[in-house]
C-alpha cells in the first residue's frame, strides 16, 4: 500500500508514530501546506518508508497530481474539516481510495435550525455515492475515533450483543487538566467550535434526523477507568448521521463531556461572533486585512499537539447501547480510554491526538491487508467490527465493555 497523508498537524504526526511500527504499507507521503512541519514529522520517525511534500489541501489538482506522482493508491485526510471536499474529488480524480475522520460540513436548515436538518454532515460526499460504488472505488469516511470506533462498537453491539436495539448513544468524556492555562483545548478549536455551536442531530425510528438546540438534554454518564461523572450534553456528530444507515436502532445520539466551563466559553464565543468563518475586516500594519474570527481564536490559543508534557488524565471514546438479548433487557458501554502519561511516554503524543489517529492506521491496515473490502462511500459500520477490535488489541490498545 501507498499512501498520501495530507496533514502534518497534532493528528497527522501521531499518524506516523503509530504507521511506522507496522509493515503493511510501502510508503507514506507526508504532505502538509507548510513543507517545514512535513519534514519534521518525517525526520521524527526515521523510517525511508516516509517522504516529506508540500501540497495546498484545497487545491484539487495538485492533490491528483502528487497522488499519481507517487502511484499512491489511498488518500488519507488529516486536516480539518474545511478540506474535505476538495481531498475527497481529489482522490476520485487520481483513481484512489479515500480515508478521513471527518465528514463534508453541515449548514444548519434557513428557517429551522433547532428542529429540522438542512444540509446534514456528509451529505455532499453520500451525493457522490454512486459514483465512487460504479468506479468499484471505496471512500471510508468518518474512521477516526468519535467518529470511527466508536461505530465499529454500535457494529459489533449489533452483530454479537444484541437481539434488538433500543438506543446507541455515543458518549465521550475525560478528566484532562492543561498545567498552566485556564483554557486549553485539547483538540483542534476550529472543529471544537464547529460541531459544539452547529445544531445537534439526533435520530429517532419514526421521525428520521431532527435537530435541536445546542449543548440539550444534558445528563450525567459515569466514565470508566477513573474518569468517573461528567455532565454530558448534545452536540452535532457524524456518528448520528452514519450508524442509522447500516446499524438498525431505534433511537441514536452523540454527548459530550465538555464541562460546565469549556459550555460557557463557547457560549461567549458564539455571542461575540467570534466563532464566524466569515471573514471581517480590520487594520494591519499594511493596511486592511480580511481575517476569519474563528482562526483568530484558533490562532490565539495553543496548539493541542504541543501540549502533551502539560496534560494529565485519561480520555474515553465510548458507545453506550440499550437493547434486548434473549428477551432480556441489557445494557453496555464499550470504551476505549488513554492516559495521557502513557502515550507521551510511548508515542510522544498526548492522548487525544493519539487515539483519534491510532484507528484510521488499523483501518488501513485492514484494507492493506483484505480484511476489510468494498466500494461506495462507506462508514465504519458497514464493515465486520470484530476484525478491527482483534487488530486494535494487537496494536496494544485494548478496548473494555462494561456491563451497565
Amino acid at each position: 500500500m501507498r499512501v498520501l497523508l495530507v496533514g502534518a498537524g497534532g493528528v497527522g504526526t501521531a499518524v506516523t508514530r503509530i504507521a511506522a511500527r507496522r509493515p503493511f504499507f510501502d510508503l507514506m507521503v507526508v504532505a502538509d501546506y507548510d513543507p517545514a512541519r512535513a519534514e519534521a514529522t518525517v525526520a521524527a520517525v526515521g523510517d525511508p518508508r516516509f517522504r516529506a511534500e508540500r501540497v495546498d489541501a484545497g487545491d484539487e489538482a495538485a492533490v491528483a497530481a502528487l497522488l499519481a506522482r507517487h502511484g499512491c493508491d489511498v488518500l488519507f485526510n488529516a486536516t480539518d474539516p474545511r478540506f474535505v471536499m476538495p481531498l475527497f474529488r481529489a482522490a476520485r480524480t487520481a483513481g484512489a481510495s479515500y480515508l478521513d475522520m471527518a465528514m463534508s460540513l453541515s449548514r444548519p436548515h434557513p428557517e429551522r435550525p433547532y428542529e429540522e436538518c438542512g444540509v446534514k454532515l456528509g451529505d455532499e460526499q453520500f451525493a457522490l455515492a454512486a459514483e465512487w460504488e460504479k468506479a468499484g472505488a471505496l471512500a471510508l469516511v468518518g474512521m477516526g475515533v468519535e467518529p470511527g470506533l466508536s461505530d465499529v462498537f454500535a457494529r459489533y453491539a449489533a452483530d454479537e450483543l444484541f437481539d434488538e436495539i433500543e438506543e446507541i448513544g455515543i458518549r465521550d468524556g475525560a478528566d484532562l487538566t492543561v498545567d498552566g492555562y485556564d483554557f486549553a483545548p485539547s483538540f483542534s478549536i476550529w472543529t471544537t467550535i464547529e460541531e459544539c455551536l452547529n445544531p445537534p442531530v439526533v435520530y429517532e425510528k419514526e421521525r428520521g434526523w431532527f435537530t435541536t438546540a445546542p449543548f440539550s438534554e444534558p445528563e450525567v454518564f459515569d466514565f470508566p477507568d477513573g474518569i468517573g461523572p461528567v455532565e454530558c450534553v448534545n452536540v452535532e456528530h457524524e456518528e448520528v448521521l452514519l450508524v442509522p444507515r447500516w446499524v438498525d436502532a431505534r433511537r441514536v445520539t452523540f454527548k459530550y463531556g465538555l464541562g460546565r466551563e469549556f459550555i460557557e466559553t463557547l457560549k461567549t464565543l458564539h455571542l461575540l461572533g467570534l466563532d464566524s468563518t466569515t471573514p471581517v475586516t480590520v487594520s494591519g500594519a499594511d493596511g486592511p486585512v480580511a481575517v476569519s474570527p474563528r482562526d483568530v481564536v484558533a490562532a490565539s490559543l495553543p496548539d493541542p499537539a504541543t501540549l502533551g508534557e502539560r496534560m494529565r488524565g485519561r480520555t474515553c471514546a465510548g458507545t453506550w447501547v440499550r437493547g434486548v438479548k434473549d428477551g432480556q433487557p441489557r445494557e453496555v458501554y464499550l470504551y476505549h480510554v488513554v492516559d495521557n502519561e502513557w502515550s507521551m511516554a510511548e508515542y510522544g503524543c498526548q492522548a487525544v491526538v493519539w487515539q483519534t489517529a491510532l484507528n484510521p492506521v488499523v483501518a488501513l491496515e485492514l484494507l492493506a491487508t483484505g480484511g476489510w473490502s468494498g466500494s461506495g462511500v462507506l462508514g465504519p459500520e458497514a464493515f465486520p467490527a470484530r476484525p478491527f477490535l482483534d487488530l486494535l488489541t494487537e496494536y496494544g490498545s485494548p478496548w473494555g465493555l462494561r456491563e451497565q
